[in-house]
């Protein structure tokens, strides 16, 4: 792919595997907009990145925001759908479903409402690739309610790339990824997890944002691929 003409819009595009995958397609030479909601978290993440990057604060659970996002970017060729949220885990006796709902909210509302509104911008042999994760294809205690925000884009994906052919439409469902998203957890507890999986994992280390952000690059680099979800997990489904 001539990445000199190809521009590709990153929602998420402030931290984690969004910001990994700004910079990897920049880096090919892409023109690339990040997409963030604190303007001040986005400056500083794209400050350093070379290439042709813009960034765009854009809060994606807001239809209206979304709508006049895309109308004013003209045409695009790759849309990059990294957002996520935090909440939904837990043993399901237990489960606050209230929080589940706000987990749904953060993530699986604001995937479709931007794949959505993008439609009429993509080129319409482009591309459209979601984020979601591997707890949707193992059977983990305390993962049910993660593994359905991501089992119901996953289960889309397949029916998506057909309707909207000859647009291309992919995931990549991501295992334990070193990410800020772990932030949120205690150290103490995040290091236990990190050290669990670096003694378990067949690949027996923990994923980069940039493994990640390398399956996406693939995904839309790759013209013979649409509707698959590619497992980066360095083996967790496999235990």
């Amino acid at each position: 792919m001539d990445w000199q003409n190809q521009k590709v819009v990153v929602l998420g595009g402030s931290s984690g595997v969004g910001l990994a995958t700004v910079k990897r397609l920049a880096a090919a030479g892409a023109s690339v907009v990040a997409v963030g909601r604190d303007r001040a978290k986005l400056d500083d993440a794209l400050s350093g990145i070379g290439g042709q990057v813009t960034g765009e604060t854009l809060d994606c659970t807001d239809r209206a925001a979304l709508q006049s996002f895309f109308g004013g970017l003209g045409g695009i060729d790759h849309l990059v759908i990294t957002l996520s949220g935090g909440e939904g885990a837990g043993p399901f006796a237990e489960l606050d479903l209230a929080a589940l709902r706000r987990g749904f909210e953060a993530k699986f509302w604001p995937q479709l409402e931007a794949a959505q509104t993008a439609l009429p911008t993509l080129r319409r042999d482009g591309s459209m690739t979601f984020l979601t994760a591997i707890s949707a294809r193992i059977a983990n205690p305390g993962t049910a309610g993660l593994g359905a925000i991501n089992g119901a884009l996953e289960s889309m994906i397949g029916t998506l790339a057909r309707e909207l052919a000859p647009l291309r439409v992919n995931a990549v469902s991501p295992g334990v990824i070193d990410t800020p998203w772990w932030d949120r957890f205690p150290a103490s507890v995040k290091s236990e997890v990190f050290r669990q999986q670096s003694e378990t994992l067949p690949v027996r280390r923990v994923g980069r944002a940039d493994d990640v952000a390398h399956a996406l690059q693939f995904l839309l680099e790759n013209t013979f691929m649409t509707g698959a979800v590619i497992e980066c997990d360095g083996g967790l489904r496999l235990l």
